[in-house]
């Protein structure tokens, strides 16, 4: 008797045991929470992407300012450079080029990113002449081990209604995290010089606006469709966008809104889904 009645608490247990795995489980496994994570990050590979892309023409731009300047006064007013970069600029005839070594081996670079490999440009014309084509390509370009792959072309379209030097901007690059995962961007974009033209080589009163969509495939798989709803604000004595907004669309999840914030020159954004907010870390 007293062993049946064993065999049957231990039926009970078992039984309990396997209600409350199955209650768990399902606890576990928040399927809108996960799709909120997934694009959180998806958010987030666009940023990086965004960025990167970005600050090649800022320093392609640096590297032509180098031309007036001697090497020790170049290398002290750079903000993407430093002492391990070679500048090699070809101005003897259309279309001339410009090379920036980074070095084979990852390299400390003023902005406090370690940068690695070559950029070249290639310029049509005159830089400041309307229609001016500068096309950028990449070999084996490393960004705090991010390798950025693929093309940037930007065309002068001349001053804009406000008398500001305007150009269009035209990407079609990858970047490979440094866990392997890949970010596929291509974008069109407007970027107009608002601030500090009138003082071309002198870099820290420089202000950029740049509008536009673009389309992003993040490293989770996860597809968007983008557009700046509010411009993004770039300022040369600023490592980071400072301020816009970009919406990000999914043909089948919510919303992404991506917040650079009110201005200030700091590395917090937000990602709002579903009118839940994320604070992130570019």
């Amino acid at each position: 008797m007293k062993t049946r009645k064993l065999v049957l608490a231990m039926f009970l247990l078992v039984g309990l045991s396997i209600i409350y795995t199955g209650c768990k489980k399902e606890e576990d496994h928040n399927p809108q929470q996960e799709s909120q994570e997934k694009e959180v990050n998806a958010a987030k590979d666009d940023a990086i992407a965004d960025k990167l892309f970005s600050d090649l023409t800022d320093i392609t731009d640096e590297a032509m300012r180098s031309q007036n300047k001697s090497y020790k006064d170049f290398v002290l007013d750079t903000i993407f450079m430093g002492p391990c970069v070679i500048v090699t600029i070809d101005t003897l005839s259309f279309p001339f080029t410009i090379t920036i070594d980074f070095g084979p081996i990852n390299c400390l670079c003023n902005d406090g990113k370690w940068r690695r490999g070559k950029i070249n440009v290639e310029h049509s014309g005159p830089y400041w002449a309307v229609g001016t084509v500068i096309t950028t390509t990449l070999d084996n370009y490393f960004v705090n081990e991010h390798q950025v792959l693929g093309t940037k072309i930007a065309t002068n379209q001349g001053l804009n209604s406000s008398g500001n030097p305007t150009w269009t901007i035209h990407v079609d690059g990858q970047v490979i995290k440094p866990n392997g995962g890949t970010i596929i961007w291509v974008g069109d974009r407007m970027r107009e010089w608002s601030e500090g033209h009138n003082t071309p080589f002198i870099w820290w009163d420089d202000t950029y606006m740049i509008t536009g969509s673009h389309n992003v495939v993040a490293s989770n798989g996860t597809t968007l469709s983008a557009t700046i709803t509010q411009g993004l604000e770039l300022s040369l004595n600023c490592y980071w966008i400072k301020s816009g907004v970009i919406e990000l669309q999914h043909s089948e999840l919510p919303l992404i809104v991506l917040d650079y914030g009110p201005g200030t020159c700091d590395d917090d954004a937000t990602v709002t889904i579903n009118g839940t907010t994320y604070p992130i870390k570019l």
